[in-house]
């Protein structure tokens, strides 16, 4: 399955996943939910290749939120070091692959070794183009807004920009990564509903899927059942069903994301 084959003129450019589900798939097996951890990370990279074959040129996963910092030291002690080796091990892949590995969030509260680790994956593979890999770190949505007003009012103060002109377009534009498009599709795997401080200004328009298995079960015909399903939605932005038929690509200018 491909862009090619589908059938379907809608494809995604940018997929964006909240990876839930983790612990609750360790303790159904009597495991430790470090174990859950560990097979999510396995599935990071088959969900990452098959991406990759299915030609998405964006993929954005929620890797850590600002509120897992409040679990277990162990568990969050766990999870660095899951995101310093996967990004040891996989480096050289991704610079095969032509994928861009990039990070969004308070990375600064990340440990120091996690934080070198990521900071050396991104400027390694700095010059790839053909595929962007973005992970949320200590990532919150909340934070992101707030930070991207500080940056204003900042620039206000110093006459750099004048607050009655302020619009969509600027703002976006002082958020973590305003190159990046935003979501055309967002899934959550885990059977919940709700996006949890999650890309909230990028996904204003994005399509929501919810997956009904644990992130670690969640494999390539998973995300191809996603995709296809995305393919059969009618995406409006606020327009009638007869204005998007008789103009299927309303946002082609790219100001929507796809």
């Amino acid at each position: 399955m491909g862009p090619a084959d589908t059938g379907s003129e809608r494809w995604p450019n940018h997929v964006a996943i909240i990876m839930d589900g983790n612990g609750r798939w360790a303790e159904e097996r009597g495991l430790e939910r470090n174990a859950g951890h560990r097979a999510g990370l396995d599935n990071v990279r088959e969900i990452v290749r098959a991406a990759g074959d299915l030609g998405l040129r964006y993929l954005t996963l929620y890797a850590f939120s600002s509120e897992n910092w409040n679990r277990p030291n162990t568990e969050v002690g766990e999870l660095m070091y899951l995101l310093e080796h996967y990004l040891d091990e996989d480096l050289e892949e991704a610079l095969q692959q032509g994928v861009r590995i990039r990070a969004v969030g308070r990375l600064e509260q990340l440990p120091p070794t996690t934080r070198k680790a990521v900071e050396r994956a991104m400027e390694v593979t700095r010059r790839n183009t053909e595929r962007h890999l973005i992970l949320a770190l200590s990532y919150g949505a909340r934070a992101e807004i707030v930070d991207a007003a500080r940056r204003l009012i900042r620039e206000a103060e110093l006459g750099a920009i004048d607050p009655d002109q302020l619009d969509e377009k600027t703002f976006a534009s002082h958020l973590y990564a305003p190159d990046i498009p935003d979501p055309d599709l967002l899934i959550r795997t885990g059977g919940e509903y709700r996006v949890s401080n999650f890309l909230l200004w990028q996904i204003a328009y994005a399509e929501l899927y919810t997956a009904h298995v644990m992130w670690p079960d969640f494999h390539r015909a998973d995300l191809e059942m996603a995709i296809a399903e995305f393919g059969q939605r009618e995406r409006r932005f606020g327009l009638t069903g007869a204005q998007v038929r008789c103009d299927p690509d309303p946002h082609e200018d790219g100001a929507e994301g796809g």
